[in-house]
C-alpha cells in the first residue's frame, strides 16, 4: 500500500517515512503544501498523513482538494490542539486526528485501522427510488435534479445508502462519519440528519430517510416506490 506524508518538519517526515517503510508501506514525502498537491494530483494513495500548518498550501486547503478527488482516508497530524481546529478538520472530511507529540505505535495502529475500514465505497453508485448517488463523482440527484451536499452530508448519505434498509444507531453514525465517540449530550447526528433531510427528502415524495425512535435512522424506499 502507498501512503503520502505531507509534513514540513523534515525530522518528523523522515521519522514517519522510515517507520512506515519498515512496517511494509511504500511512502512518498512532501515537505510543503505545493509539493503535497503535486503528489496528490499525480498518484493515487491508500492513505494520506497531513499536517495542518504547511507552507504554500495549508492542510485545510489540501484536505478540500483531496475530498474533491475522492474518499482517500486522511489522518491529520498536528500540534494544533484547540477543539475548534479538530472539529474543523473533521467537518472538512478528515478521518482521524492525532496530536503531536505522538507515539509511533499509536500512529501505526490508527493508520492500519483506517486502511482496514477504508473509504466508504462499497459501490460506485446507489439508486433508492428516484434518489441517485454517484460515489465516484460525488454527485447526488433526486427526480433528475442535482442536489448540492457538504462533505459530511455526502458521507452520511453514503453510509445510509451503503446499508440500505438497516437501522443505524447514532453511535455508529457518529463513529463512521465523524470518527468520534458518541456523546449523548450532543445532538450532532440529529442536526446532520435534519439538514440532509431538508435537501434530499423534504421537497420530494416518497420519504426515504426514516427515524426509528430510540434506535436510529434508516434509508429505505417504500415497497411501491422500488
Amino acid at each position: 500500500m502507498r501512503l503520502l506524508v505531507v509534513e514540513d518538519e523534515a525530522k518528523t517526515a523522515n521519522f514517519l517515512a522510515k517507520g512506515l517503510g519498515e512496517s511494509g508501506f511504500a511512502v512518498d514525502v512532501a515537505l510543503n503544501g505545493l509539493d503535497g498537491r503535486y503528489f496528490i494530483e499525480q498518484q493515487a494513495y491508500d492513505l494520506i498523513i497531513l499536517d495542518v500548518m504547511l507552507p504554500g498550501l495549508n492542510g485545510w486547503q489540501l484536505l478540500q482538494l483531496i475530498r474533491q478527488r475522492g474518499a482517500t482516508p486522511v489522518l491529520f497530524l498536528t500540534a494544533k490542539d484547540a477543539i475548534e481546529d479538530r472539529v474543523r478538520g473533521l467537518e472538512l472530511g478528515a478521518d482521524d486526528y492525532l496530536l503531536k507529540p505522538f507515539a509511533f505505535a499509536e500512529l501505526l495502529a490508527r493508520v492500519r485501522t483506517l486502511l482496514r475500514r477504508g473509504p466508504m465505497r462499497e459501490a460506485e453508485s446507489y439508486t433508492i427510488a428516484d434518489l441517485e448517488i454517484d460515489v465516484l463523482r460525488r454527485r447526488v440527484s433526486r427526480g433528475g435534479q442535482r442536489i448540492a451536499l457538504t462533505n459530511k452530508e455526502f458521507a452520511l448519505l453514503q453510509l445510509l445508502a451503503s446499508r440500505q434498509g438497516e437501522v443505524l444507531s447514532r453511535t455508529l453514525i457518529a463513529s463512521q462519519v465523524w470518527n468520534l465517540n458518541f456523546d449523548s449530550d450532543t445532538n450532532m447526528v440529529e442536526v446532520a440528519v435534519r439538514r440532509l433531510r431538508a435537501k434530499v427528502d423534504d421537497p420530494y415524495m416518497p420519504k426515504l430517510i426514516h427515524t426509528v425512535r430510540g434506535v436510529g435512522y434508516q434509508l429505505e424506499a417504500p415497497d411501491d416506490a422500488l
